[in-house]
């Protein structure tokens, strides 16, 4: 790992982390399809495909680490913590132009005749968790983005009450602890939510809390190295050894397509399950994010790699917000086009047709919309460290209504 002053840590940048939300956004898109098709639910691949919901956790733990980095370098450098207002108005940028594009794009292209404009109001809004009967055609993957609004909005108190006080190690010690077990608690929450036969309270913030928390802490170790707080040297050996560190995350991965993470089908699960399932993917996405978020390169570095798989996977990561937001629309349209039926097959037709659709869109979204928007509403061409967050959760299907 390359460590850096923490004064000059707002001048790095993650580079694998575009990777790893081009992943996250390719898996949401896949277990979509697979369950419009019927192949996440009754095929011969249906556990990998249905648990392929997994991608929420990686792009949580993502927008945990990056959206709370810049409050743990201010605590261990001594500097003023980010200003609120700023930060919020900021994610305002980052996501409401692409949500209320999706949104009148679902109205206008996949709205039933009889269906109210009620529901639609309430995903723009994105309070849509917080009452029922708020489905509606090309918009059920946006539950997230709800969640990771609410995160928004008690980030800067939390990174408050985590940075009060001198930065010393014990104190650093004792935060990595607490985020540490994080996990616990939103484990818990599901089980509750579980016990009690309240799916809505399974779309809440309580319950994915370990999952930023996760991010957070992997924040906290960063920001600690770079003071030299902590010693670097499990961080170094953790990078060379990332393809061990993201075989651990497969091995994991397959333990979650089991029957121990729950159904793969809409049926609720089991308390047990629900928290099994919930630790499962806490203990995915924070492998999978991992060695990419200790790596600390300068910008000048990244920009002067050129390899073909690295513009990929930049290219990727920054339209990987548009992918969340368009690819059920594309999906239904895809459907409309083929004539597909929900359930009726055809997982290898409708995948790669979506798969181009919504790259396409998505792309045309970020360069033509989106980056716009972010750079004439913050006065200046520069993309400050945040806008590699997610900030804007591509996720999948937590729960069974979520599809």
């Amino acid at each position: 790992m390359t460590s850096s002053p923490a004064g000059n840590a707002g001048a790095l940048r993650f580079p694998g982390l575009d990777g790893t939300r081009a992943l996250g956004a390719l898996l949401v898109l896949t277990t979509h399809v697979g369950f419009h098709s019927g192949a996440a639910l009754n095929g011969p691949f249906n556990g990998v495909l249905s648990r392929m919901d997994s991608g929420v956790a990686i792009f949580f733990v993502i927008s945990g680490f990056l959206l709370a980095r810049p409050h743990f370098v201010a605590w261990v450098s001594g500097s003023a913590p980010p200003a609120s207002r700023t930060y919020l108005w900021h994610r305002v940028l980052r996501i409401l132009p692409a949500l209320w594009i999706t949104v009148i794009a679902a109205w206008v292209l996949l709205r039933r005749e009889d269906a109210s404009w009620v529901p639609y109001a309430r995903h723009a809004a994105l309070v849509q968790i917080y009452s029922r009967g708020n489905g509606t055609t090309g918009l059920t993957q946006m539950w997230s983005l709800s969640v990771e609004v609410a995160f928004y909005l008690l980030l800067p108190v939390l990174g408050w009450v985590l940075s009060r006080g001198p930065a010393t190690r014990r104190g650093l010690g004792v935060r990595l602890a607490i985020l540490a077990v994080t996990p616990l608690a939103g484990a818990a929450w599901m089980a509750w939510s579980a016990a009690v036969a309240h799916p809505l309270s399974a779309l809440w913030l309580p319950g994915f809390l370990g999952w930023f928390g996760l991010g957070m802490m992997l924040a906290l170790w960063s920001a600690g190295a770079s003071a030299g707080l902590v010693d670097a040297r499990p961080s170094a050996a953790i990078v060379r050894h990332r393809r061990t560190v993201w075989a651990l995350a497969g091995a994991v991965y397959l333990v979650a397509t089991s029957v121990v993470a729950g159904p793969y089908s809409l049926k609720a699960p089991t308390p047990g399950e629900a928290a099994t399932k919930s630790l499962l993917y806490a203990a995915f996405g924070l492998l999978v994010v991992l060695p990419s978020a200790i790596e600390l390169l300068p910008r000048p570095a990244v920009a002067g790699t050129g390899a073909v798989m690295g513009r990929v996977a930049s290219f990727l990561g920054d339209i990987s917000y548009g992918i969340f937001c368009y690819h059920l629309i594309v999906l239904g349209l895809v459907e409309r086009a083929t004539g597909h039926q929900v359930f009726g097959g055809a997982f290898l037709t409708l995948w790669p047709l979506t798969v181009a659709g919504t790259v396409l869109v998505a792309a045309v979204s970020f360069y033509a919309v989106e980056r716009p928007v972010m750079r004439r509403g913050r006065g200046s061409r520069r993309r400050p460290a945040e806008d590699d967050a997610t900030g804007h959760a591509a996720s999948a299907t937590a729960s069974s209504t979520s599809h």
